[in-house]
């Protein structure tokens, strides 16, 4: 297991490295979009329309700010992910039309972003839950946001990031899934348990 230093816009040659289990930092552009906003950003690629961002080599956090107005800019207060799975119905359209090299949440991906990542060499890694605090720490700048009638959690936040991390590698460009791994390992473990349990009862 490796650790990376990137920064963006990312290349597949910066990507296609990676494996389950690396640690990353990600210096650059990072853009937060949720639920609502890839749900937007496909319907914006439906009728022919241009997204207010550019995403290609690009990196998304599935994450919602605290954010605190400050003169005419924004400061972050925190900003920790949220549950990945729920962007899972839009995330491979997402990588095949945008162009997006790295997502960033917690909790996991499904099969199909998986094998999304694996035909155009992306990643999926996870930050610390719970550690909102932490991750505004390495924003530098709100470069700008989009699309706050979506409220604050929802919209898209364009950052400046510097050192962003500790992020730990998920899903692989090999379209290899860390969950998906551990799902078909405790699988493989319940017949065994269940005779455990039942020679324990059995005593």
């Amino acid at each position: 297991m490796a650790t990376y230093r990137l920064s963006t816009p990312l290349r597949d040659e910066d990507v296609e490295g990676l494996r389950v289990g690396d640690t990353l930092y990600v210096s650059g552009v990072l853009v937060s979009a949720r639920d609502a906003a890839h749900a937007r950003m496909l319907e914006l690629l439906r009728e022919g329309r241009p997204l207010p961002v550019d995403l290609r080599g690009g990196v998304i956090y599935h994450a919602g700010p605290v954010a605190k107005r400050e003169g005419d800019g924004w400061r972050i207060i925190a900003m920790g992910p949220t549950t990945s799975a729920r962007m899972e119905a839009f995330e491979a359209d997402v990588i095949e039309k945008l162009g997006v090299k790295l997502i960033i949440g917690k909790g996991g991906m499904g099969k199909r972003t998986a094998e999304a990542m694996r035909r155009h060499k992306a990643a999926y890694a996870i930050f610390t839950g719970g550690a909102g605090v932490l991750a505004a720490r390495a924003i530098r700048k709100v470069l700008d946001v989009h699309w706050l009638d979506l409220g604050m959690a929802e919209a898209m936040w364009v950052l400046e990031v510097e050192d962003f991390g500790p992020l730990t590698v998920m899903i692989d460009p090999t379209g290899r899934n860390f969950y998906d791994e551990a799902r078909e390992k405790m699988r493989a473990k319940v017949p065994e348990l269940v005779k455990e349990l039942g020679d324990v009862f059995k005593a």
